[in-house]
């Protein structure tokens, strides 16, 4: 059943906001510790959808996963290439990274596994995991265009191999590696950007071994050891920058707003949307920082303050792919024109989020357009319309975007469902309202 919401002027955004676990990483613990021998104990793991649909799959692949009353996760895994055969169809609901990583994970051993998803996950195309699967020995049965459902079967013996990616892409990367793991001798990813690694940091917290070579023209070529005995390790996941995106543009575009977001992650890998905004002018500061499992966090601090266009390189958008959306938003409030370039991975997303953006944008009254792969939004610097309904096509990031946009909108903005926002921010609008946002259940007119 559709969850309208309706998003209205804010009043100043205040106190500490402690955004949910990284989504990366807690997909990663879990899978992590369920290829570890012992028990892994996980701290901060996100309780969204996406998250528990991969610890119920790693149930089905015979991990014993549970949530103790403390709020911790425990994993006892059953080793690299110790999964059993799944005896039914893996749902990953919403979960792209989800899905591609657990590809790799069921690639290990010679069983099939087949998987499956909502509707959005549905219509994305698996086929850049299924092909550098297929060279390792590994049958992937999908429908036409690669897409889910689709079945996995692993080989008796699985081949390693060097794999360039024809895309920067980690949840590629990470497939290859997850199933690398099951292979004799060396497994090696050549990516041609620099995506992020949570994926090497955690292989080695878990007794991997991982080299990693820098490449002239900004790329890296990964090289994984396979056949590991990983043993168990206690993992601390730090709030997801990508959902700390949210709360912090809102606390920079709602006048008299003073937000701390703890422990947030600034792997400079993920960190893309907070260097963009500092050199926008915003005004954050990064307080206490320290380091857990390998990942650096800090605590922020976020100001409002006015926002001046600047031009975002396609070199970026790795370390931060997942919050154009939102930086658009932000983008129409800023004083000038601010072009976002190389944004082709935008468009197979859990929907297309460059049309998605720019059609929001232009019915909350923004001058936007999509040149090829680039989005310009045209700020005025004097804030944005508002007054729409926004379809969202299932996709959270495009949801949460819009009801920022609401915040600080003239007039409220309304998304027509927000079902999908539990897959990455459960309680957000909660979370939200408590600070000093308006948002609401409704359908009412928004002009």
């Amino acid at each position: 059943m559709p969850t309208p919401l309706i998003s209205r002027r804010a009043q100043p955004l205040t106190g500490s906001v402690r955004v949910p676990g990284d989504k990366s990483i807690s997909h990663r613990a879990i899978i992590f510790g369920g290829l570890a021998i012992g028990e892994s104990v996980i701290d901060g793991l996100l309780e969204g959808d996406d998250v528990l649909a991969t610890a119920a799959a790693m149930r089905a692949f015979g991990c014993d996963v549970t949530r103790g009353g403390d709020g911790r996760w425990r994993v006892h895994g059953r080793g690299v290439g110790g999964m059993a055969e799944p005896v039914d169809v893996i749902d990953c609901g919403n979960s792209g990274t989800g899905v591609r990583l657990l590809m790799g994970v069921a690639a290990q051993q010679p069983i099939t596994s087949f998987f499956t998803g909502d509707g959005s996950l549905r219509r994305r195309p698996m086929g850049r995991v299924a092909a550098p699967l297929g060279r390792m020995g590994v049958t992937v049965t999908a429908r036409g265009g690669g897409r889910l459902p689709l079945a996995v079967t692993g080989p008796e013996i699985l081949m390693p191999i060097e794999y360039e990616l024809p895309v920067a892409s980690a949840q590629v990367k990470s497939a290859i590696l997850l199933a690398g793991l099951g292979a004799p001798g060396e497994t090696t990813v050549i990516e041609p950007k620099r995506t992020r690694d949570h994926t090497e940091t955690m292989l080695r917290h878990f007794g991997a071994d991982v080299r990693v070579a820098d490449m002239s023209g900004g790329g890296r070529r990964i090289t994984l050891v396979g056949e590991p005995e990983l043993m168990a390790r206690p993992v601390v996941v730090p709030a997801d920058p990508s959902s700390a995106a949210f709360p912090a543009i809102a606390a920079l575009l709602v006048e008299g707003s003073e937000l701390r977001l703890p422990g947030v992650g600034t792997n400079p890998l993920r960190f893309g949307l907070f260097e963009t905004l500092l050199e926008m002018g915003a005004d954050i500061t990064l307080e206490n920082p320290r380091e857990e499992a390998g990942e650096p966090i800090a605590d922020l601090v976020v100001r409002h303050g006015p926002l001046k266009a600047i031009e975002v390189p396609a070199e970026r958008a790795p370390s931060m792919i997942d919050e154009y959306p939102v930086l658009a938003v932000a983008a129409a409030f800023a004083e000038g024109t601010t072009v976002m370039r190389g944004l082709e991975e935008l468009r197979v997303k859990e929907s297309d989020r460059l049309a998605a953006t720019a059609h929001g944008l232009a019915a909350c009254g923004a001058r936007v357009e999509v040149e090829g792969d680039d989005l310009i939004v045209h700020g005025a610097g004097n804030g944005l319309a508002g007054g729409a309904t926004i379809p969202v096509d299932l996709d959270h990031r495009i949801a949460m975007a819009f009801l920022v946009a609401g915040m600080a909108a003239a007039k409220p903005v309304a998304i027509d469902d927000a079902t999908a926002i539990a897959t990455s921010f459960p309680g957000f609008q909660n979370l939200m309202n408590q600070a000093g946002a308006a948002i609401e259940v409704g359908v009412e007119d928004t002009a």
